[in-house]
């Protein structure tokens, strides 16, 4: 499905019953506990929740959230099939992404973003609705379902990040990005020729977009080329009449500015409930972001993706990262692997995937531990890892309950595990122990963990005790329709 924006994504939503309006809610904590609420009770069929006459602000100043938290939305901003099982959705993506041939952007004179512009000292962050999501963060957000664009000064190739921001005050936000995200690579290379970093943020943009953005292509493609290829269609930017750079046209809100050296300015910003689930981070002085320009629709819409405590999605409905590393397992001759899921996570791998499953058929000694090496060391499964579980071809890796009988069954823990050390981490992994975090070491352990039966004696290992799939199908052909299973 190809959307121009975000407003006519919702509107598609709408139409299949997706939607929630919700009126009179309080940006300090309503809007952030209404989003949870929904987003836990029902995790695979809540609504997109459009919130709006919320207090102090005019009708019309929107906040939207749980946009995409259902694999059923995704596939449909991403054109997937629907209704299918969620291996499939993985899957579907995977081949998808060989086609993959870049579509770079189209830059248009005008847009729907330009609509209105404030500058100077008409800037002010709090004319918009920004939310206060968690009970103990810091402050109000507006980035959380943002999209950070920044040049590298060295190449001028321009990325496209999620980072989230922090509103200080009317023209000065907190960014946080964590270490190693190419956002972070290109702000010390202007910083280390003491210049400031060229910014502009969206809040609110046509949703394939910011899949891009979060998607974590390799540094130097362009994340508005890979959208325009899964779009079919280039994405139409304009050129920012602050920075120069390139901001999709029908963004809802965006604003232009600089970063200076954190070292010569920078505030405290935090804590924010992250992704992990934690406030590991805490409140640490970061760079800060000055807001030179505001440019911004008629009855704008914020878009919001709180994290929540990762029991459920909290931004995409399919764990992207999976497809990632499935694509990375094959790329380094891991054969036969039957399906990849990743829990607990961000929306991909340059997101962070601290537990990691991969299905396989084994044919050869070793070939589970090559699985878990190469997805411990590829990039899409380095980030924030913790535990990477392999189990055989016939347990589904989308089903928990089923990864952790393989582990409670087929693995020894003297012999199928082991750990590694001294790998990629960050200030939100609530595990780092405070002296190494004072010392600034985010580095971290993961445990390998086959739990195949064991290769050598794999004819030996006790029978499963299961209906065959041959007399599962022949009972549901009989008995389906007075069962109510079919």
């Amino acid at each position: 499905m190809l959307f121009e924006d975000f407003r006519e994504y919702i509107e598609k939503c709408r139409e299949i019953d997706q939607v929630k309006d919700i009126e009179g809610a309080d940006w300090n904590l309503e809007i952030g506990a209404i989003t949870e609420v929904m987003a836990t009770t029902k995790p695979d069929a809540h609504p997109l929740l459009l919130f709006d006459k919320i207090k102090g602000y005019p009708k019309g100043y929107r906040v939207a959230s749980n946009f995409m938290n259902t694999a059923r939305r995704t596939a449909v901003v991403m054109g997937m099939p629907l209704d299918v099982p969620k291996m499939e959705l993985i899957k579907h993506w995977k081949e998808r992404v060989k086609s993959y041939k870049g579509i770079p952007p189209r830059e248009v004179s005008d847009g729907p973003v330009m609509e209105n512009t404030d500058k100077g000292d008409k800037v002010d962050l709090f004319k918009f609705p920004v939310p206060k999501w968690h009970e103990l963060d810091g402050g109000r957000y507006l980035g959380t379902a943002c999209m950070v664009i920044t040049p590298d000064p060295d190449t001028g190739w321009v990325n496209l990040g999620v980072y989230r921001l922090q509103v200080h005050n009317k023209n000065t936000m907190g960014l946080y990005i964590s270490p190693g995200h190419h956002g972070w690579i290109i702000g010390r290379k202007w910083w280390a020729q003491g210049k400031s970093c060229p910014i502009a943020v969206t809040f609110g943009q046509e949703p394939a977009v910011w899949v891009g953005a979060t998607y974590g292509v390799p540094y130097g493609i362009s994340e508005y080329d890979w959208t325009g290829w899964a779009r079919g269609k280039p994405v139409d930017v304009i050129k920012g009449p602050v920075t120069g750079l390139p901001i999709p046209a029908t963004a809802e809100i965006v604003v232009e500015g600089e970063v200076p050296p954190p070292d010569k300015e920078g505030e405290i910003e935090g804590p924010f409930g992250e992704w992990p689930g934690y406030y590991a981070h805490g409140a640490l002085r970061e760079p800060i972001v000055k807001v030179n320009s505001v440019m911004y629709r008629n009855d704008p819409v914020i878009a919001g993706a709180p994290p929540l405590k990762p029991t459920s999605f909290y931004s995409h409905g399919i764990p992207f990262g999976a497809a990632q590393i499935w694509d990375q397992l094959d790329a380094c001759g891991v054969q036969d692997i039957r399906g990849v899921w990743t829990y607990y996570c961000s929306t991909s791998g340059g997101g962070g995937l601290p537990f990691i499953v991969i299905s396989l058929k084994q044919r050869y000694p070793g070939h589970a531990k090559q699985a878990l090496l190469v997805t411990a060391g590829a990039r899409a499964g380095a980030y924030l890892g913790r535990y990477v579980v392999v189990v055989d071809e016939d347990i589904d890796p989308t089903d928990i309950r089923e990864v952790m009988w393989a582990v409670a069954s087929r693995s020894d823990p003297a012999t199928s595990v082991d750990i590694i050390r001294d790998t990629w981490s960050t200030f939100l992994d609530p595990r780092i122990p405070p002296e190494k975090r004072a010392k600034g070491d985010l580095t971290n352990s993961r445990a390998l963990v086959n739990a195949c039966r064991p290769f050598d004696w794999i004819k030996d290992f006790p029978p499963v005790n299961s209906i065959s799939p041959g007399l599962k199908k022949q009972t549901i052909d009989k008995w389906g329709n007075s069962l109510g299973l079919t």
